[in-house]
């Protein structure tokens, strides 16, 4: 079709109940009943949807302020007034749990991400390292072939017992310490 042979519409949108707005929401709401014959139903909400746009867009241009600015024309839309509903209801604020309780009592705030972080800086060689894990700070001197003794800590020593065998012995128990409060708060929490 040529633009010659194409029929001009009306900008003026004539309805028998005018339509309703609510420009903050860019909405036009038509009380009026359709009408629709089964043969001719994708012309005929062509032509309504046309004659609601065009309502929407005339409506816009005649009660909005227009202002011009550098980046274009702006048109400024009034706030919304219809409330539109939420999908799903408004989730239920979630049950505090002891943890929760307990650290609001005592005022302990979660850590921030850099405290998180596994590194940290030596000052020795300047260099990022981790601070626990493998090759962690916390196992320094773990490996080392020569150990320093302190003559205070080595009077109080048991008889056959090594440095290193102690410091192994000190890490199975916080090892196991651990295995029973995790056990002592599953059945807490299973309760």
């Amino acid at each position: 079709m040529s633009t010659a042979t194409k029929e001009k519409l009306t900008v003026v949108v004539d309805k028998p109940t005018p339509y309703t707005f609510d420009l903050g929401l860019l909405l036009a709401n038509d009380p009026n009943p359709l009408s629709i014959g089964p043969s001719e139903r994708e012309a005929s909400l062509a032509a309504i949807a046309r004659d609601g746009a065009q309502s929407l867009i005339n409506q816009l241009l005649t009660v909005c302020p227009i202002s011009s600015t550098p980046a274009g024309v702006l048109l400024s839309l009034p706030p919304a007034q219809t409330p539109l509903p939420r999908e799903k209801p408004v989730p239920a604020p979630k049950a505090e749990t002891k943890w929760s309780a307990f650290a609001k009592r005592r005022g302990i705030a979660p850590k921030t991400r850099e405290q998180r972080r596994n590194l940290q800086l030596n000052e020795e060689t300047g260099t990022f390292e981790r601070r626990w894990g493998y090759k962690g700070a916390n196992k320094a001197g773990q490996d080392d072939a020569i150990i320093e003794l302190k003559t205070s800590t080595e009077a109080n020593r048991k008889e056959g017992t090594t440095v290193r065998g102690d410091k192994r012995r000190e890490i199975r128990e916080r090892v196991k310490r651990n295995e029973r409060r995790m056990k002592k708060n599953q059945r807490n929490n299973a309760k």
